[in-house]
Parts: C-alpha cells; sequence; structure tokens
C-alpha cells in the first residue's frame, strides 16, 4: 500500500513511516523543507513537497495514495483557533480526493478532549466547552467523511504523553519551565493522572488503524490508564536534582501559562476497546521507567538548566 504520511518528519512521524516500511508499505511523506524531504529519503520513504495549508499539494498527495495517515498539526497554542481551523480543512481536502474509494484516512487526536476526571472510552463524548474544544471538529469531519463519502475514516485519541527518543512533547517542555524556576511542582495532592503510550507503540496502532480499521471507529493509544502526576515529577526531580512540592492550580498557571492547566488535568484513559479490537498489543518501556532511565542524563539534563 502506498501511504501519504502528514507530519512524516516529525517525532511520531518517523516512527510511523518506519512501522509502515517494515511491514511492507510504501510511504509518500509530506515535506514541507528541504531537511523534511532529506529526512524521509534517508529513511526510505519518498517527499513530497508542500504543507499542511497547501491545500492542493495535500489533494495531490492523497490522490496518489492508497490511504493517508494525518500527523501534521500546527502546534501554535497563542492561535489555536487558526490551528483547528487549518487542521479540519486538510483533512476535509484530503477527504474531498479519497471520496468513493473506500481507502483509510487516519487522523491523530487526543485524550485531552475527553471529559476530566472520569475514565474515557473509545466511546467518551470530547468536551465542547473548553480552550481546547475545538481540535474535536476535526474528529467531526473524519467521522463525517466516512459516513458521507465512503471514505474509511478512522480517529486515533494520543495520550499528553507519548513519549520515548527524541522527545520534545509535554513532560520534557513542563519539566524545563518549572526546572528554571529551580523546583517542580504538582498541583494540590499530584494524583491526577495522565494516560501514556510510547511512540513505538502508538505507531503499531496507526499502521493496525490503517491497515484494518473500522469506518468512523475511534481508537485511543494507550497503553497505561492514568499515571499520577507526583509519580512524574517526583522521578524528574530525582534524576534533575531539584525539589519538588505541591503548589495551588493559580500560581502554577501564573508561573507557566496555558501548560499549567493541562499539568493539573485528571485525564485516565482506556484504550481496551482498541487493544481488543485491532488486536494491539504495547510493549514497549512504561512511562516512569522511560523517564528514569533515558531522559535527565548527560546530554539530555543540560536543556533543563
Amino acid at each position: 500500500m502506498l501511504v501519504f504520511v502528514t507530519g512524516a518528519a516529525g517525532y511520531i512521524g518517523r516512527a510511523v513511516v518506519q512501522e509502515l516500511l517494515s511491514h511492507g508499505h510504501q510511504v509518500l511523506g509530506l515535506a514541507r523543507n528541504d531537511a523534511n524531504a532529506e529526512t524521509l529519503t534517508k529513511a526510505g520513504a519518498t517527499p513530497h513537497h508542500g504543507d499542511l495549508e497547501d491545500i492542493e499539494s495535500l489533494k495531490r498527495g492523497a490522490k496518489k495514495a492508497d490511504g493517508v495517515i494525518h500527523l501534521a498539526f500546527i502546534h501554535n497554542f497563542e492561535d489555536f483557533v487558526h490551528s483547528c481551523t487549518a487542521d479540519t480543512a486538510a483533512i476535509e481536502a484530503m477527504g474531498e480526493v479519497l471520496a468513493g474509494t473506500g481507502k483509510p484516512l487516519v487522523i491523530a487526536s487526543g485524550t485531552m478532549g475527553c471529559p476530566k476526571g472520569v475514565l474515557a472510552t473509545e466511546d467518551t463524548e470530547p468536551e465542547r466547552n473548553t480552550p481546547f474544544g475545538m481540535r474535536a471538529l476535526s474528529a467531526d469531519a473524519v467521522y463525517r467523511i466516512s459516513k458521507e463519502k465512503g471514505v474509511r475514516g478512522s480517529v486515533i485519541r494520543l495520550p499528553p504523553t507519548t513519549h520515548g527518543e527524541e522527545d520534545k512533547g509535554m513532560i520534557p517542555s513542563i519539566v524545563g519551565m518549572l526546572a528554571k524556576k529551580g523546583t517542580l511542582v504538582y498541583i494540590g495532592d499530584g494524583e491526577n493522572r495522565w494516560p501514556t503510550v510510547h511512540r513505538l507503540d502508538a505507531a503499531v496502532l496507526f499502521r493496525l488503524a490503517l491497515e484494518k480499521g473500522t469506518a468512523g471507529a475511534t481508537y485511543n493509544a494507550v497503553a497505561e490508564q492514568g499515571v499520577p502526576m507526583k509519580r512524574i515529577m517526583e522521578v524528574a526531580g530525582k534524576r534533575l536534582q531539584l525539589p519538588v512540592e505541591s503548589s495551588s492550580a493559580e500560581d502554577v498557571v501564573k508561573g507557566i501559562g496555558l501548560f499549567g492547566h493541562i499539568l493539573g488535568a485528571d485525564n485516565p484513559t482506556s484504550g481496551e476497546k482498541t487493544q481488543r479490537e485491532l488486536g494491539w498489543a504495547p510493549k514497549q518501556i512504561e512511562l516512569l521507567e522511560d523517564l528514569q532511565a533515558n531522559y535527565f542524563d548527560g546530554k539530555s539534563a543540560a536543556k533543563y538548566q
């Protein structure tokens, strides 16, 4: 199968590209610059020049392919509305090209869009009245395209931490901001939970959804249902030799802005239905062990100082 992958040169994208290639697929990867094109070529993929807001390039890529995995997203939290609008437009454009073919269109979403404080499942409806509520519009577009246009679309919800080698996501970002202030913190008792998945396990799930996912399905890329934030900060604090203490939500938000709300989110999520339906079996190292072994030693520790 020739698969058009957006975000192919990114952190998760590179893992997905390798997973696809190792299982006999060919990859056409969206490349927004020469550096990305070189990365994809070295990996064994074919670069396709364009970007997320170049609608015609997306249509050309999707038209050539037997299926699409959409991972690209504009990570600009200062204009999140624009990021979400661009994402939905990209999905609709690729869906238009795939209409009537029954070909797969698999997109990335997030578990953080689900209601907080209760165990979310694949059947849980996302929140709409939050700062991140607009992200649900992308998933809505996939469900609509699947129902109305004969496309085998599915949505994969990624946890707030998709951990692994070269991670520059939520945990490194939040720990980095707090480390510069000299103290790592959690909110309240720190028992709010984050689901987790390793990037290599997530890559397997994207392949499985591409190969045999059901039209209109939601899949949760969750290996661990919920790791307490206090445990995460304790591991980071020990490795970085920084104090770890409780703080109020107000003070944390005042100190690190929007990331403070994310730090305090209680987002337990189940991936049991996904594992059962697709035969997905996460097998990589779990989060706390990964943090302990790989995140805060040697060169990786320098960025927190």
